[in-house]
């Protein structure tokens, strides 16, 4: 066994995924900046038009609402999150968990947690099952 080829070769391998990843981070980045032209152009024509989905021969456009929770101010929403009890510990990932405080909020309209919510329509795009 030849340890310096194989240590060359494993190291060779690894920088051309390395460039390889870079190439691709490149080309991807590029095809989302189109694919969220596409997606902004295809939502203000649903609003223009009241529109919550547009089918097409090569598809579905459908506008859904995401809504996205985080808090800007973790002291407060740890006060927050205390006061809710054991139940708060299903809010939170490293972040916090968006379904159940969305069900929660849902649940408890009356309270007024320190989180910053952005809800936004957005387009989703389903491929149609005859192309």
């Amino acid at each position: 066994m030849d340890t310096d080829k194989l240590v060359l070769a494993y190291i060779r391998l690894r920088d051309a995924r390395h460039d390889l990843k870079h190439k691709f981070d490149a080309q991807d980045a590029e095809l989302l900046k189109k694919m969220d032209m596409i997606e902004a152009e295809l939502l203000e024509h649903a609003k223009e038009h009241g529109l919550e989905s547009m089918k097409t021969q090569y598809g579905t456009a459908s506008k859904r609402m995401s809504t996205r929770y985080w808090a800007p101010d973790w002291d407060s929403f740890k006060n927050f999150f205390e006061s809710v009890g054991e139940d708060g510990m299903d809010f939170v990932e490293q972040r916090i968990h968006q379904s159940r405080f969305k069900e929660y909020l849902e649940n408890n309209p009356d309270v007024a947690p320190p989180v910053n919510a952005d809800s936004r329509y957005k387009i989703v795009v389903t491929r149609s099952r005859s192309s």
